[in-house]
């Protein structure tokens, strides 16, 4: 019993995550959206075997990024290489440097021993339960009571930024390690004990390695005010100088994700398009503790608002007791009072967010503004673990003046939300009722606090009933919320086999693949694209493809590559990089949003075809490596763009550079080019010319790429041009040589 007693808080903590996630253990399920991916992702949504209810349909990165992502890393580890570069999207693009590539996170070794799915399902559940056990060790540092400390883990772990963004892997993960951070922070103050500068340490890097550098930056900065708090509060330099070297040490552990991340930053997308709104609506917090106020995307009757963008629930219980700390007096409770306070004022829509905006500050000006409501959340969550101290405390003593008016305050919001709906019907009949069902949950949630609260106010029998209602109520409320959003749907829809996926295998070659697609099929197969998604590609690639359409510059996309079928260039484009095959559903015949391979049957040869594809053979498209003999030096970027979309240009015999090499034009030249090793780091040409010539690789061309030419067994380094405006060339001698592409990042 002592025992029982001793480790209720783990077992509690513990068995609300065994009950989320139990159908994983239990059912043979997984979290992610399978359901999702089969029924809206091609070429599985093409075939009809697959269609049927999908969970949730709001995560599409999962599918198109993160999975795919994840999978070319592991490959890519387990192959004994670090893939700083992912060459099957965008025509290559900086892969590590792609934070939400997560290369370096320590949970990556968990794929070395378990099956993908089973890795990659672990990794996902295992957030809401690291989130609980740190808030709960942050809890009692703070010295906070077991049944607070509870309170604010459960609160936490299943609050609304935790629940929404978990099935990716990345972001809840980075925001995980902000408790363990805080109270390594804490018991150095308290212990002085060495051990735990190192959690510091490793906390800080743990979220870098995450994923998400956004919300990693939010929990470095809420570290960093937490540590300036402690030093006014407490006062003593030498510890404060021994924290601060353990929080600058965790930099330095991650610089080996953040120097590739923000190279790769600087020549991206990402980098120019600055966010100048996006904050949340005031009356969007009422989703602070009816979190499907305005209804939900898995139900289908969301009408309002962005849901995963703007999730801020944390339970009618949490906020209520929160309210209460304002009258306590423990140590700490002006800073997470402060934390809440700030952040309120930064994410709710207001002018604060143009001004962000205006400021082009990298990651905080580009990025969406909202998210930073997950510190909002968590400062809500530790509060409520110390208002419940202090409920706790008051009632016993029956002083009830501090008590009343952060309830009275509650009722009276919570009775004003129900007034405003059935007198001033501000929404449709339908938006109405699902904004009051989703009202009756906290309604009665508070009811059942104020009453089993008076009572314990007059019968102190009735405490433990208040206390199991508080735990019980809680737990319920965020389970009700985690479990309804995140799915968990049949293995065997996680990539089922189709008989397309190995006629590609078999025609594509050495070259690209053009079709409907994307990075589901690209990075997961292995199957180079001249598409893409995701804000970090190299902008000088997007403008390229971007001005194919009419042939006069246009900018970047912010997220996404795609060649338009059907512009005025395409053709060029396609040829240029090397696109031998063509994916082509047998539905798509004749529309406009596919390329138009049923009008060229003598460029388009068909090789494969069964009820649902076919694949056409491009007949007329360059090697992604060859010789060219003549070119031109045009220093002035949007010239370039001019004259390589000029109708005059003969792309397929020159070459446009930016500077001058030292060889000279000879168009009598004549040689070959054999790629014979293709890794996603390096690449290895066998060249053969009479002359000396450029070589020229279809790859995008970035910084970090370096060449060496070999000949007569005498290597030596030589010059990347930038060719066709976003691509790589080097000259070459004559003769027999080897040239070598090699990824260096340091």
């Amino acid at each position: 019993m002592k025992l029982l007693l001793k480790i209720w808080p783990a077992l509690l903590i513990f068995s609300v995550w065994l009950l989320f996630v139990s159908p994983y253990l239990l059912k043979g399920l997984v979290p992610y959206p399978s359901t999702y991916q089969v029924n809206h992702f091609p070429p599985w949504s093409s075939n009809q075997q697959f269609w049927g209810p999908v969970k949730n349909g709001a995560m599409p990165d999962i599918v198109d990024q993160i999975y795919p992502w994840k999978k070319f890393t592991i490959e890519s580890l387990k192959a004994g290489q670090i893939p700083w570069w992912n060459p099957y999207n965008f025509s290559g693009n900086g892969h590590v440097g792609n934070f939400q590539s997560a290369v370096f996170s320590p949970f990556n070794a968990l794929y070395f021993v378990l099956p993908f799915i089973d890795a990659w399902s672990l990794i996902i559940i295992l957030q809401p339960l690291l989130a609980g056990v740190f808030t709960y060790l942050l809890m009692r540092s703070l010295r906070v009571s077991d049944v607070g400390s509870v309170v604010s883990s459960i609160a936490f772990m299943f609050s609304g930024f935790m629940v929404v963004w978990m099935p990716y892997g990345t972001l809840s993960m980075a925001l995980c390690f902000l408790p363990l951070a805080l109270y390594a922070i804490q018991k150095w103050y308290e212990t002085r004990k060495m051990s735990f500068l190192p959690i510091l340490s490793f906390s800080i890097a743990l979220s870098l390695f995450s994923g998400h550098f956004q919300t990693s930056m939010y929990v470095l900065i809420t570290v960093f005010s937490f540590l300036i708090y402690k030093a006014i509060t407490v006062r003593r330099v030498r510890d404060g100088l021994w924290v601060g070297v353990a929080f600058v040490l965790g930099f330095f552990i991650s610089l080996i994700q953040l120097i590739p991340s923000i190279s790769l930053y600087e020549d991206s997308v990402r980098s120019s398009i600055f966010i100048k709104s996006g904050g949340i609506p005031f009356s969007y917090l009422i989703t602070l503790v009816a979190g499907d106020f305005f209804g939900n995307p898995v139900t289908r009757n969301d009408w309002f608002g962005y849901y995963a963008e703007w999730a801020s629930f944390v339970g009618i219980l949490p906020v209520s007791l929160s309210l209460f700390s304002i009258y306590s007096g423990k140590k700490n409770i002006q800073f997470f009072w402060i934390l809440a306070v700030i952040v309120l004022v930064l994410v709710i829509d207001s002018p604060v967010q143009s001004i962000i905006g205006s400021l082009k500050i990298p990651v905080l000006s580009t990025s969406n503004p909202s998210r930073i409501v997950a510190l909002f959340s968590f400062a809500i969550s530790i509060l409520a673990g110390m208002g419940f101290d202090y409920f706790m405390q008051e009632l016993k003593v029956k002083k009830w003046r501090s008590l009343i008016w952060p309830l009275v305050g509650v009722g009276m919001v919570i009775v004003g939300i129900w007034v405003y709906l059935f007198l001033l019907k501000p929404f449709s009949p339908e938006n109405i009722l699902i904004a009051k069902r989703n009202l009756l949950l906290p309604t009665g949630l508070y009811l059942g606090l104020i009453t089993i609260g008076a009572m314990s106010f007059y019968y102190k029998r009735f405490f433990i009933f208040l206390v199991i209602f508080i735990l019980l109520g809680t737990a319920f409320d965020s389970f009700r919320y985690a479990q309804k959003w995140v799915p968990f749907d049949p293995r065997s829809l996680v990539y089922p086999n189709l008989p397309i996926i190995a006629g590609i295998q078999k025609y594509i070659g050495s070259g690209r693949l053009l079709g409907n697609l994307g990075a589901e099929v690209a990075s997961y197969y292995g199957f180079p694209m001249i598409d893409g998604y995701d804000p970090l590609y190299i902008e000088r690639y997007g403008v390229f493809i971007q001005t194919a359409r009419t042939g006069d510059k246009e900018s970047a996309q912010r997220s996404v590559v795609g060649l338009d079928r059907l512009g005025k260039y395409a053709d060029r484009v396609i040829d240029l990089l090397g696109v031998s095959l063509v994916f082509h559903p047998v539905a798509d015949t004749n529309q406009g949003w596919a390329y138009p391979v049923w009008k060229d049957q003598k460029r388009f040869e068909l090789v494969y075809s069964d009820n649902l594809f076919q694949l056409f053979k491009n007949n007329t498209a360059l090697p992604r490596a060859m010789l060219f003999y003549t070119f031109e030096v045009i220093p002035d970027g949007d010239v370039i763009l001019k004259r390589f979309y000029s109708q005059e240009f003969d792309y397929r015999t020159t070459l446009i550079l930016e500077e001058s090499p030292k060889i000279r034009s000879n168009p009598k030249g004549a040689g070959s080019a054999t790629i014979v090793s293709y890794k996603p780091s390096m690449i290895e040409i066998r060249v053969h010319s009479d002359t000396p010539a450029l070589l020229f690789l279809s790859d995008v061309y970035y910084k970090n790429w370096h060449a060496t030419i070999t000949q007569s067994g005498t290597s030596y380094a030589t010059r990347i041009f930038r060719a066709d405006y976003a691509f790589r060339a080097v000259e070459v001698p004559m003769g027999e040589s080897i040239v070598t592409f090699k990824y260096e990042e340091f």
